[in-house]
């Protein structure tokens, strides 16, 4: 087994895409077989500002433009993958991300969801209650779901 504690995490952004009825965007990845669901998320792009990363990624993944922010995560928020996955993914400088979350308010009719996008991520998409989260999510993120579900649970109360 391989200690991967020197590899530094990639800086990213992650969005809480809500509804107006309060529920949360996720998306099934194209790039894997398990029954696992995820919020849009990626990275930021050198002297890119963290919100406009999170406005750029969630036009990419999702077509959504028309979003409002309601509230931003105190800190940054942290995974680390598994060790077997650090090799495979971003050609093995990273050993996670550490990511700005950021929650949004869906302004316009659902019809704008289009996965089908310049470089698709996801295969499907629905909408969960918040609680749910964690437990959709791969194993590995589910620590990180559960710190954005109890910094954002106050917007829908």
């Amino acid at each position: 087994m391989s200690d991967f504690s020197h590899l530094p995490y990639r800086l990213g952004v992650g969005i809480l895409l809500l509804n107006a009825r309060n529920q949360v965007f996720v998306a099934k990845r194209i790039d894997t077989l398990a029954e696992a669901w995820q919020m849009p998320q990626g990275g930021i792009d050198e002297n890119e500002d963290s919100l406009a990363a999170a406005h750029r990624e969630l036009a990419e993944e999702t077509s959504v433009t028309n979003a409002i922010l309601l509230a931003e995560s105190r800190g940054w928020l942290s995974y680390d993958l598994p060790d077997e996955l650090i090799p495979k993914l971003w050609k093995g400088r990273f050993r996670g991300q550490k990511q700005k979350w950021y929650a949004m308010r869906m302004t316009a009719d659902e019809t704008q969801i289009n996965l089908e996008t310049q470089h698709p991520e996801f295969s499907e998409y629905k909408w969960v209650e918040m609680t749910e989260l964690p437990d959709i999510i791969v194993p590995f993120k589910r620590p990180l779901y559960e710190q954005i579900v109890k910094e954002f649970e106050a917007l829908i109360r």
